[in-house]
Order: structure tokens, then C-alpha cells, then sequence
């Protein structure tokens, strides 16, 4: 049982010694790839290891049970705890995503209903910023094009982790799920009769990475340059500083006017349109995946509804994996990890029915 799991340990001792050598260093990248690795793997070694002593205790216990009784209580927990190790192990052998490490840029979108919508945007932004900050991330604001009432059009917004993180604690490997259109259901600020109306917001979740090789040719980008329209200080309005940039190939385009400067606009939408662009090749990928990766929670179609916030019941339901729960204004306050940890599940159960085990 878990004979794959040798060939790991193997790769980890390597790793552990290669690291151990300064000359390592000398490369700074491929030092924090392989510490990356090393990271990758220590659960799932440590969790082997684990397993394999109280296996060895248990057949002590086994043992000496036949001659005194007493040991077969400690005999009985010792099998329970090795079965527990077992199924966190068969966990930590899922196939990992490979962009599970990597931080994101968070787009949000408002859809149908106008102001509403706009402001509902302006809601999930603070959700997210808030549950980042929980979490310990740091964020920026790329992009943003604000509506006339409050709360965003659209909006970008790059979440970074501090320093590194446990595998399975990166930003992305956290907020892949919230990718889709999330509907609201409430009585708008705009409205007099006070009639609930149903409005609905888009979140794109992009990974930021550069362990995926996107090739961005200057030869295949437009760009072109304008005068900001938003709000901003002073010069902002006044100088051709907003930057928008067309990937002719893919015919992406990505408009930034945040920033007075037009290099830093320009700066922030290259990151932008590259992690656009790593979304649509993992797409490509996806397509041609097996079924059981596409059966995946994360691969869902952007264009489908995930979730409902029902203001009125102060009730939020999570249509993919059928999680509901009536604390709505504290998930809007950054409490989102319930959630999350329920579309986790999902994944990882579908993913071991994929590969024939017990979930």
C-alpha cells in the first residue's frame, strides 16, 4: 500500500540535500523552485511516515495482545489512527494543480442590473479584500472604472501571499472557486417601493505566475494611449496617461488608467493581459483533459451561476456543492473560509471517485 509514495520520499531526500548545498543559492530562482518542491512534498512524506510507525506499533501492540489482553485497547486505537493517516494520505496523493502556488489577479465584473449590479461589485470586493486580509495576503487595486452611485463596473485586484506558504495556502489554490457569476438578491438602494430585485455580478479568478511559460510578442500587442476619464488627482485627466493594450492573436484587451504615469498603467495591464492569458491556455488544457479533470469544481464555466446572496434571509447558497447558510453579512465581512473548505471537499471528492477511491 502506498508503494507510489517511495518514489517521493526519494525526490524529497534529493531535494532536502540539494537545498542543504549553499552553492544552490547562487541561483535564487532555482533555489525557490526546488524550495517550492520541497514544500510541496512535506506533507504528504511526513504524513507517510507517520503512517508507517504506527503501523510498525500497531503489530507490536498486535503481538503482544495475544499474551495480555490490556494491549488490545491500545491495539484498537492504533488501527484507528493508522486508517485516519491513510485517508489524509490518500488526500495529500491527489494530483495537485499545478497553479495552486501561485498568487491571482481578481477581476469583478458588473452584470445585469446597473447601479445594483455596481454595487454588489463593490460588496464582493470588500468580501475578498477582507478575507484576504485574514489570510494574510496583501492587495492591490490595478484597475478600477467606479459607477456613478459607489461600488465598481469593473475592477481589478492583484492578492499576493507574504513570503512562502503551505501548499494548499496560496492564494489561488484558495480562490480558484470563486471564479463565476454570483447573483444577489436584495432590495436596492435604488429602488422606493421596496421590492427585492435580482441583480448579479461576474469574478474572474487569474493565476499570477511565472512558473507557466506565456510568450507575450511585442509584435503581437496594439497599444494604444488616451486621456483617463475617471477620478484621480491632478493629472490624472489632464495627460494621455491611460494605456489599453490589444493581444491581436487572442484579441484580449486590457485597459488601465489608474496610475498618473502611462508606464505604470502600462505595467499593470501586461500583468493583467499575461495572466489572461494563462487562464485561457489552462482552459485549452482543460478541454483536452480527462474527464475526470474537467469534472473538477474549479472548471466550471465561468458563465454559470455559483452563487446566491439573499439579503432579505441573510442567507447564501453555493449552488455547485449544495452549501447554505443563513450568516450572509458575516461571509460579506470576510468570513468566506466555510465556503471555500466546502468547494475544496467537493473537488477532492470528485477527484478520488475519478481515481476509483472512497472519498
Amino acid at each position: 500500500m502506498f508503494e507510489a509514495v517511495e518514489t517521493l520520499v526519494a525526490e524529497y531526500a534529493d531535494l532536502e540535500a540539494t537545498l542543504a548545498d549553499p552553492a544552490i543559492h547562487a541561483d535564487q530562482n532555482a533555489a525557490r523552485k526546488l524550495a517550492r518542491r520541497y514544500a510541496q512534498l512535506r506533507p504528504a512524506v511526513t504524513t507517510y511516515r507517520e503512517w508507517q510507525r504506527v503501523g510498525e506499533d500497531l503489530v507490536v501492540a498486535q503481538e503482544l495482545s495475544y499474551d495480555d489482553p490490556s494491549f488490545r485497547s491500545e491495539a484498537d486505537e492504533l488501527a484507528t489512527q493508522q486508517q485516519s493517516l491513510g485517508e489524509k494520505l490518500n488526500l495529500l496523493l491527489i494530483p495537485r494543480d499545478p497553479l495552486d502556488d501561485s498568487d491571482v489577479i481578481l477581476e469583478i465584473k458588473a452584470g445585469e442590473g446597473g447601479d445594483e449590479s455596481a454595487l454588489f461589485a463593490g460588496d464582493l470586493l470588500r468580501m475578498y479584500l477582507r478575507y484576504a486580509e485574514q489570510r494574510g495576503w496583501k492587495a492591490d487595486v490595478l484597475e478600477a472604472e467606479e459607477s456613478d452611485l459607489g461600488g465598481y463596473k469593473d475592477i481589478a485586484v492583484a492578492i499576493k501571499a507574504r513570503g512562502q506558504v503551505e501548499p494548499g495556502e496560496a492564494p489561488y489554490a484558495r480562490l480558484k472557486y470563486e471564479g463565476g457569476v454570483h447573483r444577489v438578491q436584495r432590495v436596492p438602494v435604488t429602488e422606493s417601493q421596496g421590492r427585492i430585485h435580482t441583480s448579479a455580478a461576474g469574478v474572474l479568478v487569474l493565476p499570477e505566475t511565472e512558473d507557466v511559460a506565456v510568450e507575450i510578442d511585442p509584435n503581437d500587442l496594439r497599444i494604444d494611449v488616451y486621456r483617463s476619464s475617471g477620478p484621480g488627482g491632478q493629472s490624472v485627466n489632464t495627460t494621455d496617461s491611460a494605456v489599453r493594450i490589444t493581444h491581436l492573436p487572442t484579441g484580449t484587451v486590457v485597459s488601465c488608467q489608474n496610475e498618473k504615469s502611462q508606464l505604470q498603467n502600462k505595467e499593470s495591464a501586461l500583468r493583467i493581459l499575461r495572466a489572461r492569458l494563462i487562464a485561457l491556455a489552462e482552459e485549452a488544457a482543460a478541454r483536452e483533459a480527462s474527464d475526470a479533470r474537467r469534472s473538477q469544481v474549479r472548471t466550471v464555466d465561468r458563465s454559470e451561476r455559483i452563487r446566491t446572496y439573499n439579503f432579505p434571509e441573510n442567507r447564501i447558497s453555493d449552488h455547485r456543492v449544495g452549501y447554505k447558510a443563513h450568516n450572509l453579512d458575516q461571509v460579506l465581512d470576510g468570513e468566506l473560509e466555510p465556503i471555500v473548505q466546502a468547494c475544496i471537499t467537493a473537488d477532492q471528492a470528485a477527484q478520488m471517485a475519478a481515481l476509483g477511491e472512497p472519498a
